[in-house]
């Protein structure tokens, strides 16, 4: 690994995950946005070639659609929810597989890792917590722990079949170019762990979407992703959400905020180290990726600079939420969830449960250039137990006894993941890409 002693972009205040969401705040007002705001709208109709009369043909269209979708969602419950098995992720999703996550934007995979092993990360993590003056949230009774670097959360993100089940899904996204991204090489993309105890109310985090919330607009990249869907007419209905061209360079975090995403992460995830049931403070998504999608960026309410876009059923009524969040249904140690970078989603208000429910936050995410430069700086706060560049700084695990170490990656594909070694190019057109992430990681 070539020597780095500092990384490459400034570091984020100290913070925790509230810092992210009003809902976790001390009050959940949202501010009117600025007057700029007014002009973005129309600059952005302007930049789309799109009229009043194509935005009203739009709208009109989308919740007409809604209204089908939303009986169909309230009408299945959990059963909506795609639930697939390693041993199909092993052999090859199948097209009705594919299709069916596509549509709802969310999988469970379940028996990826073994049960024992992910009990035990569970009981290794707790014992770190209690060797170590842990953060995290909220402050009197954390739940949720900024904990990046412990080494059952490495182990964790390095596990082959988790990285099997992130090179899988990866392949549901295309880039027509075919040089940009690779989808066959998942990397480590470091986040928090939840352990949230029976009774909880404190981690009430409503629906939202990750990655920004005015930048979907704002930024002149960002809104080319959802251009079909702003062009207004018929358009929304042609909108692909695995589509990576414009998303690979498109700058989800125009204000420096903690907690928001850099990179191209197109599935957000967790692995369970706990039997947790509906009701039992899990997650909750609205399955209904492209509709509800056309349905958010045709309108602007909920969306606070410097914070994820956040939904209610007052800003966003047509969705439903109070009906159509669904609830994962009962997932084991060692299961999977995946959900697309823009899929809505949220916590259960109340733990009723009588056990924990436990996760580490493990995204999917893509070798790109971009993905190269952020695991570098990565690399740097993790040898020295720093939090990772996206997340909320300060002195993080640098001073904790236990947390990991690079010299405890032994796998060659682990280490690739987290920058510790040379890529290899698994196909001719991919060189390219692998030489330019090689040299961002080592010169």
């Amino acid at each position: 690994m070539a020597a780095a002693t500092q990384t490459k972009r400034a570091a984020k205040q100290e913070g925790t995950i509230a810092d992210v969401f009003t809902t976790l705040g001390p009050g959940t007002e949202v501010a009117a946005l600025p007057v700029r705001f007014a002009q973005l709208k129309k600059d952005v109709l302007t930049d789309m070639g799109a009229t009043h009369a194509s935005i009203v043909q739009a709208w009109r269209q989308v919740l007409a659609a809604l209204e089908g979708r939303t009986k169909e969602i309230v009408s299945l419950g959990g059963e909506v929810i795609p639930r697939v098995s390693f041993t199909d992720i092993e052999r090859g999703l199948s097209n009705t597989q594919k299709n069916d996550i596509k549509k709802s934007g969310v999988v469970v995979v379940t028996g990826a890792v073994p049960k024992e092993e992910a009990l035990e990360w569970k009981a290794l993590v707790k014992q770190y917590i209690a060797t170590n003056p842990v953060k995290g949230f909220p402050t009197n009774d954390i739940q949720v722990y900024e904990l990046y670097n412990t080494k059952p959360q490495i182990a964790a993100r390095t596990h082959p079949a988790v990285l099997r089940t992130q090179q899988e899904l990866l392949q549901l996204w295309h880039d027509p170019s075919n040089k940009h991204v690779s989808f066959s090489t998942p990397i480590s993309y470091f986040d928090r762990l939840r352990i949230r105890t029976p009774g909880d109310r404190s981690f009430t985090l409503g629906p939202h979407i990750d990655g920004g919330s005015v930048e979907r607009w704002e930024d002149p990249t960002f809104r080319r992703v959802f251009r079909r869907i702003l062009a207004g007419g018929a358009g929304w209905k042609s909108h692909d959400p695995f589509d990576v061209s414009w998303r690979m360079d498109a700058k989800q975090d125009l204000f420096g905020a903690p907690g928001q995403c850099s990179v191209l992460r197109c599935w957000q995830g967790w692995t369970s180290l706990s039997t947790t049931g509906v009701g039992e403070g899990t997650l909750r998504v609205l399955p209904m990726l492209s509709l509800a999608t056309a349905y958010i960026m045709l309108s602007f309410p909920g969306s606070v600079p410097g914070k994820g876009q956040e939904l209610n059923e007052e800003t966003h009524p047509h969705l439903r939420l109070g009906e159509t969040m669904t609830s994962i249904p009962e997932i084991q140690p060692g299961d999977q969830v995946y959900w697309h970078c823009d899929t809505v989603h949220s916590v259960e208000r109340l733990h009723a449960g009588q056990k924990d429910s436990s996760v580490f936050y493990i995204p999917a995410v893509p070798l790109s250039v971009k993905n190269a430069s952020y695991i570098r700086d990565q690399r740097v706060n993790f040898v020295h137990g720093l939090p990772a560049p996206d997340f909320p700084g300060g002195s993080g695990e640098s001073t904790f006894t236990g947390r990991a170490t690079a010299q405890e990656i032994t796998t060659s594909q682990g280490r690739q993941a987290l920058g510790l070694e040379p890529f290899v190019s698994r196909g001719v057109e991919k060189d390219e890409l692998v030489d330019a992430a090689n040299r961002v990681l080592f010169g």
